[in-house]
């Protein structure tokens, strides 16, 4: 029978209102899918609002910890008390207490240690989807669906990285096949906790940013489903960012490789990783709005069969960021610069977001994060500090205020005249374009601009998404 998973992000079950519409939206659909599974985040701002607390009591301050307590405590109370009949007389009442309970016992123990190890932060982060799934499950019940809440700790076996942990795919898949299966034969919905796994061992750790889609992604590969939904606030994914380019609209369907690169390069609706089980698998994903369930939404598949040449899908951008600059002619024709350069910024762990070499050999430059230009910048000069010495480095800097602009779509590839086309726009707009890097796939490409540019980019490039090609 057709197997769907329907995954709700914390906006989506952040407040009765919302919670009591994707218990409906799930009535409605296990109607045509008779294999429902849900994952579900904590309450939107719940997670955040947990490591904070996790911080406070590092620095000693029990009191912030109890007001956070207190606040949670409020937020799931309005839940309960307003879709559960018994209100906090119900069962689930009593374990979300339970949960609160767990949570503050383990913020005291971190106060009284004076630090918060990986493991301990994982555990607490942990509580905001052990409160909602249950949660979810229960209202499902009221609307007179069968439903029953999964600790993803059960079912998701990872590696011992906390706070980024590695799912493993044998014991997971067996482990999902055996939770999950019987659940859906008997009739049931599992509403699985999102973000969490834990080790072979039974520990507890979170997959990091983009875990919730993620815990979706891999229990549609290895169950597997026919298709995976992504519930979220937003109509699918966007031509722009609505807020930057007021004119954005619903891309009606992507590539796996265009949501990649739109992922990679700043698009907020999916985490990249949460696309690699499902391209693996060859399923479905589609993005669609709780609160607008019927309006448009987009579909994400293997491969479009129908690339018009040259067109841009979408558009996206990443602000506030620096470019660092390696140069000098002595570089020329020596072996080995590139591989010590990013040898040095990975050792600051930091992320480069984007590589640009001259031809020359004379010079290379790179994006980071601009809050991480100072430590990069010092220890490229640790480490070529003999090269700069002797000046086969001139000099190593760093240029600020800067975003990248990508222009994403299969139609780039192989289709002559397209950079032409892109940089024409943006020269009669008024935009220079500092460096440009386009990947292996060429579905995207990726130019830097001086941050207050940025929009004034967005605008320019977005008419070239419309039409039959750029």
């Amino acid at each position: 029978m057709a197997t769907l998973v329907m995954k709700f992000g914390g906006t989506s079950v952040g407040s009765p209102e919302a919670m009591d519409r994707a218990a409906r939206l799930v009535a409605r659909y296990r109607e045509t899918w008779p294999n429902l599974v849900v994952v579900t985040s904590a309450l939107a701002g719940v997670t955040d609002a947990l490591l904070r607390a996790a911080r406070e009591a590092v620095a000693g301050d029990m009191e912030a910890v109890r007001q956070i307590r207190r606040r949670l405590e409020d937020r799931h109370r309005a839940v309960v008390e307003a879709l559960l009949p018994q209100g906090t007389q119900d069962p689930v009442w009593f374990l979300i207490q339970n949960r609160l309970d767990t949570f503050f016992r383990l913020a005291e123990a971190m106060a009284v240690l004076g630090e918060a190890t990986p493991r301990g932060l994982d555990a607490i982060a942990a509580t905001g989807e052990r409160m909602s799934a249950p949660l979810l499950a229960r209202v499902l019940e009221v609307r007179g669906v069968p439903a029953v809440a999964v600790d993803a700790a059960q079912i998701i076996v990872t590696d011992d990285q906390h706070q980024a942990a590695h799912p493993l795919e044998e014991p997971t898949r067996a482990r999902i096949q055996e939770r999950l299966k019987p659940l859906l034969a008997q009739g049931q919905v599992p509403v699985v906790t999102g973000f969490v796994g834990a080790t072979e061992k039974g520990v507890t750790t979170t997959l990091g940013r983009g875990g919730s889609d993620y815990s979706a992604s891999l229990i549609a590969a290895w169950l597997p489903a026919d298709e995976v939904w992504i519930w979220t606030d937003v109509n699918g994914v966007m031509t722009a960012d609505p807020r930057l380019v007021p004119e954005a609209r619903t891309v009606p369907q992507l590539s796996y490789r265009e949501v990649a690169e739109l992922a990679y390069f700043g698009a907020k609706v999916l985490h990249p990783k949460t696309i690699r089980p499902v391209v693996e698998a060859g399923i479905p994903l589609r993005v669609r709005n709780t609160f607008d369930p019927d309006g448009p939404d987009t579909l994400i598949v293997r491969e479009r069969k129908h690339a018009v040449p040259g067109r841009i899908m979408a558009l996206t951008t990443i602000p506030r960021l620096a470019m660092v600059i390696v140069e000098g002619r002595g570089m020329l024709g020596v072996p080995g610069v590139a591989a010590r350069t990013f040898a040095a910024v990975a050792a600051t762990d930091t992320s480069v977001l984007m590589i640009s070499q001259a031809s020359s050999e004379q010079s290379i430059c790179f994006v980071i994060p601009e809050d991480t230009v100072e430590g990069v910048v010092q220890a490229l000069e640790d480490t070529f500090q003999r090269e700069l010495a002797r000046r086969d480095i001139d000099r190593i800097w760093a240029m600020e205020k800067v975003a990248i602009v990508t222009a994403v779509g299969e139609g780039l590839r192989n289709t002559p005249g397209v950079a032409g086309r892109i940089f024409g726009a943006l020269g009669q707009a008024g935009v220079n374009i500092i460096a440009i890097a386009q990947g292996a796939s060429e579905v995207g490409l990726s130019m830097v601009v001086a941050q207050d540019a940025a929009q004034r980019a967005l605008q320019a490039l977005h008419p070239l998404t419309q039409g039959d090609a750029v």
